[in-house]
Order: C-alpha cells, then sequence, then structure tokens
C-alpha cells in the first residue's frame, strides 16, 4: 500500500468536472444525451476483465489469496473529520452526492486515511429515482421524502425507462476514482434492490412499520409488481452503467428486506434480484456482485439462490455458522459487529480474527455488519485496517 499512503490530496478543483449538479450532465461541451458521449461511456472501464485484479475482486471470485481484503460499508461519512470540513462548506447531501468533485473527493477520503482494498463511491441507493421519474428530497431530520408515492396504477404512470444521461456525475465519479486509486485497491459500485427502493417509494419515505408497502403485497399486488419489475430493469441498467463506468464490483443493498418473512421474500425480492444478477451476468461477465440485507439470518439459504457471487452477513449471524449453511460455492462478506469499534484495540484484533477463521481462507471480504456508525473513532478504523493487513491465512491456520 506504499502508493496509497503517499498519495497527495487532491483539490477539489483540480478534476476539472463538467458535471453540474441537478442531474445537468454534460460531456465535453455537449449534454450526454449525444451520440458520441454515449459512446465514450461504453467504453469506460476499470480492469473488469482483467487478469490482474484487485485483492477484493480476486477473493470476491473465490480465488486464492493471502489474506481476506477488507472495506467497510459507509466508509466515507459523518464519522470523519474530513468529512465534517466538507459537509459544513456543502451541507446539501444532495449537492455532495450529485456532483462529481465532491463525490470523488468524499470517496477518496477513507482510502488516503486507512488505505481499505475497496474504494466505494459516495452516492445513495436513491440517487437513480429522478432519472426513472420520481423525485425526492432529503431532509436533515425526516431523511429522504417522496412527495407523491406510488400506490395506484395511476401513480405508475410517472415512471419512465431509466435516462443514464441524466447519472453521468456517477459515471465520471467511477471513471476517476479509476484513476486515482490504480491497482491498489477495487473500485465498488452500488444499488439498492428493487424492493428496498419500493419501499420509500411507496411508503413515501423512511418507516418503522411498512404497513402501507405490505398492505399493497395482499390489496394491489399488481400495481406492486409492475413497480418492482419497472424497478428491476432500471436498477440492471444502472448496474451496468456503473460498470462500463468503471466499478469491478456492485453490491446490491436489500436494506428492508429482511423486514419481509422468508415466504414474502421469496415472492417481492427475490425473483427481482435473480433476474437483475441474471441480466448483469449476461451483459458484464466476470464481475462479481454482492448482495447485503440487514437481518439476513433466516434468509441465507434463499439469498445463495439470486446467484450472486457473494453474500454479506450482519452482525447477528455467526460468521462459521454463516460459512456453514452457505458452503463453499459463494464467497461471503462481513460481519464484525460495528459497534465493537468502540471497543478497545485489542478487542477489535480478536474479534476480526475470529470472523476470519470462521470464514475460512477463499472466498471472504472482511467488512462490517452493517455501516461505519456515526462517532465511531477513527483510530479504531485504522486499527481495523491495519489489523486486516497483517493477516495472513497460512499463519491463522498454523495458530488454530
Amino acid at each position: 500500500m506504499v502508493q496509497a499512503m503517499m498519495h497527495p490530496p487532491l483539490a477539489l478543483s483540480s478534476w476539472k468536472s463538467r458535471t453540474l449538479f441537478a442531474g445537468q450532465a454534460v460531456c465535453d461541451g455537449d449534454f450526454y444525451r449525444t451520440s458520441t458521449c454515449k459512446r465514450s461511456i461504453q467504453k469506460m472501464g476499470c480492469r473488469a476483465n482483467a487478469s490482474t485484479d484487485p485483492l477484493l475482486v480476486q477473493a470476491a471470485k473465490g480465488h486464492v489469496v493471502e489474506r481476506p481484503p477488507a472495506w467497510m460499508m459507509r466508509q466515507a461519512g459523518r464519522y470523519m473529520a474530513a468529512y465534517k470540513k466538507v459537509a459544513e462548506k456543502h451541507p446539501s447531501f444532495r449537492e455532495r452526492s450529485e456532483t462529481t468533485d465532491l463525490i470523488v473527493e468524499i470517496s477518496l477520503q477513507p482510502w488516503r486515511a486507512f488505505h481499505p482494498d475497496g474504494v466505494i463511491i459516495f452516492s445513495d441507493i436513491l440517487t437513480p429515482l429522478p432519472a426513472f421519474g420520481i423525485s425526492f428530497d432529503i431532509d436533515d431530520v425526516k431523511g429522504p421524502i417522496i412527495h407523491t408515492p406510488i400506490r395506484s396504477e395511476e401513480g405508475l404512470k410517472v415512471l419512465h425507462p431509466i435516462e443514464l444521461e441524466k447519472l453521468q456525475f456517477v459515471g465520471e465519479s467511477l471513471n476517476i476514482l479509476c484513476k486515482e486509486v490504480g491497482s491498489t485497491a477495487a473500485v465498488l459500485g452500488f444499488v439498492g434492490a428493487p424492493w428496498t427502493i419500493a419501499t420509500y417509494i411507496v411508503e413515501g419515505g423512511t418507516t418503522r412499520t411498512f404497513t402501507t408497502i405490505k398492505t399493497m403485497c395482499h390489496r394491489s399486488p399488481a400495481v406492486l409488481r409492475a413497480l418492482l419489475s419497472h424497478l428491476t430493469e432500471a436498477i440492471s441498467e444502472y448496474i451496468v452503467f456503473q460498470v462500463k463506468s468503471g466499478a469491478q464490483c456492485v453490491q446490491i443493498f436489500d436494506s428492508w428486506g429482511g423486514q419481509l418473512t422468508p415466504d414474502q421474500w421469496d415472492h417481492w425480492s427475490k425473483p427481482y434480484i435473480k433476474k437483475i444478477v441474471s441480466t448483469v451476468k449476461a451483459r458484464c461477465p466476470g464481475v462479481p456482485l454482492v448482495l447485503y440485507i440487514n437481518g439476513n439470518g433466516g434468509l441465507l439459504e434463499r439469498m445463495r439462490e439470486t446467484g450472486v457471487a457473494v453474500i454479506g452477513l450482519d452482525w447477528t449471524v455467526d460468521m462459521k455458522d454463516g460459512r456453514q449453511r452457505l458452503g463453499h460455492s459463494v464467497g461471503v462478506q462481513g460481519n464484525v459487529d460495528p459497534a465493537l469499534l468502540f471497543s478497545s484495540l485489542s478487542a477489535i484484533t480478536e474479534e476480526i480474527q475470529r470472523v476470519v477463521r470462521g470464514a475460512g481462507r477463499q472466498g471472504h471480504i472482511l467488512n462490517l455488519g452493517h455501516g461505519v456508525l456515526v462517532g465511531t473513532p477513527e483510530e479504531a478504523v485504522r486499527h481495523f485496517f491495519d489489523v486486516a493487513r497483517s493477516l495472513s491465512y497460512d499463519q491463522l491456520c498454523a495458530n488454530q
């Protein structure tokens, strides 16, 4: 990681972004919708099929590696002092997550500070919504707000095929991240799963009960299926766009899939994720997909049936048990308890070693079982990655 440690910070203006806020994407002086710019995006890529994949991609593909690669969900964010400075200057979350220069700067902050094996783009699972007809705001207190929820056949009329030109800031950011990171880490993209995205669209924002969308499962199933089908097509295109822009691995967050019973998940989430995986595999062969669900202890075997390369375990699942249930035909990711990062450094070390031993020496990406918590000491995050880099499968197996 010498290259990463010596990499100088970049000024926000150094990328000379041509992307404007609010989706007004331009490319070489012309709007992205011109055929020339579309072709340039289609040619983008970041070693997605290269023979010298970064460590994280090798592990995701099940190759034998010397140690588990490591990154953290929400590794760029409010726990970092550097992020807080950017947020003070740019208080709008949507500005920070929809402006190329800010996206790149924030995405690189943890890479410069801690040198993880994966650099995930700073974005949000709701970012693509306006590109297929759904406007939203983010309130500092209430979170995401969908002013016109879709709960009827009439509401479906606002939907249209995803317009990727409105997401040019995502493509441009991923391409720049590839150039900045080089071969020192994998560049990661991510999306929300159809069910999880639908919960926001139907409920009108965040919810604790999910009563409106769960009621739709029984009272308006045709409307909900139509919405989920449209989301499936849009998300599939969005993943392909991210890969062609440089993402070497993409995580699908079905964050609220755990709010469904296993039988409900089989009906309302799994088929749509399977369709996404099938589409991406056909169009982007060799690019591993990761599936994460919060509260997935009762869904592990079902998650494997989606066809993803890696399954993320939350911290409530014992890693050794999870590996035994899933077998070795699929990779695993996780799953240190995020709250443990508030403990002593020695406790963090011991838990990392326990998790790695439980996962086995092949097909494991070290991560937390959920995102980094606000207030997490940066020293603890740094220690997490220091320990990860010091691991050796040969040594861990010899000590068992």
